[in-house]
């Protein structure tokens, strides 16, 4: 299942169910078919986030459904941290942040 994150003023950007969980649950949200990550939220939400990413011993980012498909190159592929993960929704924070908007995410059901 994809999550949606469509911003007021900047676009959007889409991630895998798990990816989003991990995401949403550093931020302290719930992960239901709808929320928003309000203005006056933005900057503690990046603020987490980037922490987040940055610990050293910060675990790999969740599978996702087509890390199954290529298993053949799994040993040769270097794991996706949560960094790399992170790195998309951080950039759509701020540039949310820059014109006091705010995120709403969107899925097809719970997850």
């Amino acid at each position: 299942m994809l999550v949606k994150f469509t911003s007021s003023t900047s676009g959007q950007i889409m991630t895998f169910a798990p990816v989003a969980r991990q995401l949403l649950e550093i931020l302290g949200k719930d992960c239901s078919a709808r929320g928003v990550i309000t203005t006056e939220q933005l900057p503690e939400a990046i603020d987490r986030l980037r922490h987040a990413a940055a610990e050293p011993g910060s675990p790999p980012a969740a599978d996702t459904e087509t890390a199954d498909n290529d298993k053949h190159n799994a040993a040769d592929a270097a794991p996706i941290g949560l960094g790399q993960r992170a790195y998309p929704l951080i950039e759509l924070l701020e540039w949310t942040r820059k014109e006091d908007g705010f995120v709403l995410w969107e899925a097809a059901q719970d997850f």
